[in-house]
């Protein structure tokens, strides 16, 4: 039989065939598949950058298997314009494609801010790890965003015992966080920053160095100044409807970290 004489429906649908093990399946899909995105940005207008993606569904009892080549599908339709406002669509276009009652959706992404050094005022990318997250179940859609910012920590007990100096360390600052309207990824960045006893850069000048070493000396804070801190300025802003915070300290006088979750819903 020639090719063009073969059709899908003469081709064997294993996946679709029943199973009798009565057993569903909670998450099955595809991880870790890279693929060019567009996101929002404050100060350009857009950023593109590659996303890793993991898409799964909810796998009745009765099926014995998921069409995995469907996942591909959805995101090379998209010919490299998915954005973060398209993600939602992304998570009823694969529940409805996959004939899911449920799904799930990662989209994780290096996103990048030109920073300026305080001082020198030379110009630098940082980058930030990105996470959007979604689901959908029966119809209904939630997604998430979830940004880690690298900042400094200096330990106000080494401050207070000390005669001179004091250890600080390199901290991972992880706000995720359900919105009620659009939030940039920056304003998150911006009051995790603000609240850390100094933020880092990608490239400083000696009177950068000076200025940054300074700065965190005359603002310390523990990890648990620094998740309070961020959480009350979360608090503050309305947008912002539900938030797991957490900070991890990678302390540099112990081979262990310090860490602190503040977890919060104002819709409860």
């Amino acid at each position: 039989m020639s090719n063009s004489a073969t059709s899908e429906t003469t081709i064997p649908d294993v996946q679709g065939s029943a199973d009798v093990r009565q057993l569903a399946i909670n998450k099955v899909g595809i991880k870790d598949i890279r693929h060019p995105v567009i996101v929002k940005d404050r100060s350009d207008g857009v950023q593109h950058t590659i996303a890793n993606f993991n898409m799964f569904v909810f796998l009745p009892q009765q099926f014995k298997g998921t069409h995995m080549s469907r996942f591909v599908k959805i995101l090379n339709d998209h010919e490299k314009e998915i954005t973060v406002a398209s993600f939602r669509d992304m998570l009823t276009e694969m529940a409805d494609l996959l004939e899911a009652e449920s799904g799930y959706i990662e989209m994780r992404f290096p996103y990048f801010v030109n920073k300026t050094a305080p001082i020198s005022g030379v110009q630098s990318l940082l980058d930030y790890d990105v996470t959007l997250i979604g689901e959908i179940n029966n119809g209904i859609t939630n997604t998430r965003t979830k940004v880690l910012v690298p900042v400094t920590s200096l330990c106000p007990c080494s401050k207070s015992i000390s005669e001179y100096g004091a250890h600080n360390q390199r901290s991972h600052v992880t706000v995720n966080a359900k919105t009620n309207g659009f939030v940039w990824i920056e304003e998150i960045i911006d009051i995790v920053e603000k609240q850390a006893s100094c933020e880092l850069y990608g490239l400083l000048k000696r009177p950068d160095e000076k200025y940054v070493t300074e700065r965190a000396y005359d603002n310390p804070k523990f990890v648990e100044d620094i998740v309070r801190d961020i959480a009350g300025k979360l608090n503050e802003d309305e947008r912002i409807r539900q938030y797991i915070l957490e900070s991890e300290n990678f302390e540099s006088i112990h081979n262990h970290s310090a860490y602190a979750l503040i977890e919060h819903n104002k819709d409860a």
